[in-house]
């Protein structure tokens, strides 16, 4: 059947319906703040944006930034938005003050889209500007403006103070993780020496830059103190961990976590890998160089292009911002790209560091023969390993994939999940009920061994955890992991408890920076089933359970799910669609890595058990005997 394609079937959209109706291009995946990427911290992170570049702009050294139930503001004591322009910088796309290089400069922001996709993706938004004693008020709903108050006397502090309400018709039941928020906002102190961010009654506040965020963020032993340069608008610190294996990176651009890294990035590896080998005159393998290496790397540039807006990598560009950026990377003699620049300020000061500080220098070396030495006797076993893996995926079923790995959209792939299963029932479930398009499925078979305290010649002796690993593509780097949401699911009993704290072992064993980035959930499946005639509610605790039969009232039909295999797939749709409950799997900032495990995993095995049974999702009263 054909269908008319005329005059009417145009159709413009207003600035708000279009950011509405087609979000992930402005905040990228949506979420329900179980994951630190979801866009309820996009929104927050647009609006304290704006402050941070008047704080590099000079103005206003301090930011409040408040949650108060599902409400969060802002405030800034920057110079305030001149008050005639108030409406339009925040409901009129490519209206700001960024694209005037005078105003602003190597900031986040450039195309003034920020706030407007905060404007029009909040059920309220309020924006209040204050400056030259006067303020100026405007209040919206869903991006459409209610209410604009006339300019009024004001003899407070200059500056801007925004608050919103993130949409529930568009993010759903959604909720705030504080954990993800504070990280947030460390990383703004961490990274603009003299600011202070007050949230919540605590102020945050750093004097060492990054080296303090490393102290912050390291919970293994290292191998020498921390490496702190800095030139110009280039600052990194490093050092080596003497217990875990991948690399990991925390680095930004004019302040902007790029999780996914880019030409500066890239650059620094290669200076880095370049000035250690002229300094000890070796051909090291770089891998031998970067393994175990952390890495905190900040630059800031003019007019950065980011590959996407939600803006986690960097592409290639000159350093001053005004020439065309080309996909090489290569400048023109007076305008050195970014690679370029980045090279030649680490390799000066690096190099002089190590000859100014031997012991560090000793302990690298230290660090990089020991690397070598693994790496050659895993040399033959690596080998092997990926003989099985080949053998494997061509006789077994263990991994389901899905399909957007042969996509280019971007936003669909911030949701691909991989669920770890185990038991045929339980994943032939969840297999027949997850969308193909965005969800794998790998089943394990029977309990994960203990790995704690093992090497990782493990990972590749151990058949399970060798095809895990291939199947994430995590054997050398989690640049290029192929599932951004990694969920544990497994039941809610003791056994199940047990199988979720054995693979939480071995991500944090062996791929720690993979939970640190906020990549590893527990997925969590109703423990009852509460239904009359007329409706189903499932319930989560036994709290939900008696506040369904309440709501219910007579006497509804109560189905106690005992394991994940007892959910049917037309009903586990339910449980891994939109309304998926995922916790994130968090490291706490307070105690060590090696201790958490030593505890949790060690040989202390009556304090485990109690551990499990005490923070088992069900009271004991629940769980019927065997």
């Amino acid at each position: 059947m054909s269908v008319n394609y005329t005059e009417d079937s145009i159709r413009s959209l207003e600035w708000d319906e279009h950011i509405r109706l087609r979000p992930g291009m402005y905040i990228g995946k949506l979420g329900d703040g179980s994951s630190h990427d979801d866009g309820i911290y996009v929104l927050i992170k647009e609006i304290i944006d704006n402050s941070i570049d008047e704080f590099i702009m000079g103005n206003g050294k301090t930011i409040e930034v408040a949650i108060n139930d599902r409400m969060i503001t802002v405030r800034d004591y920057g110079r305030g938005i001149p008050l005639g322009k108030v409406v339009e910088c925040v409901s009129r796309m490519n209206t700001g003050a960024k694209y005037e290089g005078k105003a602003f400069k190597k900031t986040v922001g450039l195309n003034g889209v920020g706030t407007k996709a905060v404007n029009a993706l909040s059920s309220h938004f309020t924006i209040q500007s204050i400056r030259e004693g006067k303020t100026k008020i405007a209040r919206f709903e869903g991006g459409s403006l209610v209410e604009e108050l006339p300019e009024d006397v004001h003899n407070g502090r200059r500056g801007t103070k925004v608050s919103f309400i993130p949409d529930e018709s568009i993010f759903g039941k959604y909720r705030y993780i504080n954990d993800y928020i504070e990280k947030m906002l460390w990383n703004y102190v961490f990274l603009n020496k003299g600011l202070t961010i007050h949230f919540n009654g605590m102020k945050l506040h750093a004097e060492n830059g990054l080296h303090d965020l490393l102290n912050r963020n390291i919970d293994t032993p290292i191998c020498y103190p921390i490496v702190h340069l800095q030139e110009d608008d280039l600052e990194f610190a490093f050092t080596h961990s003497a217990t875990q294996y991948s690399e990991e990176y925390f680095s930004f651009v004019n302040g902007q976590h790029t999780t996914q890294g880019g030409t500066h990035q890239n650059a620094f590896r290669e200076a880095l890998t370049k000035t250690i080998r002229e300094f000890y005159k070796r051909d090291f393998d770089a891998n031998d160089i970067k393994t175990s290496i952390i890495v905190a790397l900040s630059i800031r540039v003019n007019e950065p292009v980011f590959e996407s807006q939600t803006k986690t990598k960097l592409g290639s560009q000159y350093m001053d911002g005004n020439g065309a950026t080309n996909g090489n990377g290569n400048g023109n003699g007076s305008n050195p790209t970014i690679r370029n620049y980045v090279s030649d300020i680490v390799k000066r000061k690096l190099d002089n560091y190590l000859h100014m500080n031997p012991e560090t220098a000793d302990a690298l070396l230290k660090k990089i023969l020991q690397s070598e030495k693994e790496r050659k006797d895993m040399a033959s076993i690596k080998k092997l390993a990926r003989e099985r893996v080949k053998k494997a995926s061509l006789h077994n079923k263990k991994l389901r994939d899905c399909r957007i790995h042969y996509s280019n959209n971007h936003e669909r792939r911030l949701e691909s999940t991989l669920f770890i299963t185990e038991g045929d029932s339980a994943s032939g479930s969840i297999t027949k009920a997850r969308d193909v398009n965005t969800q794998a499925v790998f089943s394990l078979k029977g309990k994960p061994l203990n790995c704690y305290g093992l090497t990782k010649k493990i990972v590749y002796e151990n058949e399970e955890f060798n095809l895990l690993q291939a199947a994430l593509n995590i054997e050398d780097s989690l640049e290029d992991l192929r599932y951004n949401n990694i969920v544990i699911a497994t039941d809610a009993d003791v056994d199940g408890m047990h199988i979720r704290l054995l693979l939480i072992t071995f991500f944090l064993q062996f791929f720690p920076d993979l939970v640190r980035n906020g990549h590893l959930y527990i997925l969590q499946t109703p423990l009852f089933r509460v239904r009359n005639k007329q409706k189903t509610i499932y319930c989560y605790s036994e709290n939900e359970r008696r506040d369904a039969i309440e709501e219910l009232k007579g006497k509804p039909e109560i189905t106690r799910f005992k394991g994940l295999g007892e959910i049917s797939p037309d009903e586990f749709g339910n449980f891994i669609g939109k309304s998926i409950r995922l916790d994130p799997v968090l490291l706490q900032k307070d105690g060590s890595l090696k201790e958490m495990l030593d505890f949790y995993m060690g040989k202390n095995t009556p304090d485990r058990q109690n551990f499990i049974i005490d923070n088992l999702r069900v009271d004991l009263d629940l769980v019927e005997p065997a």
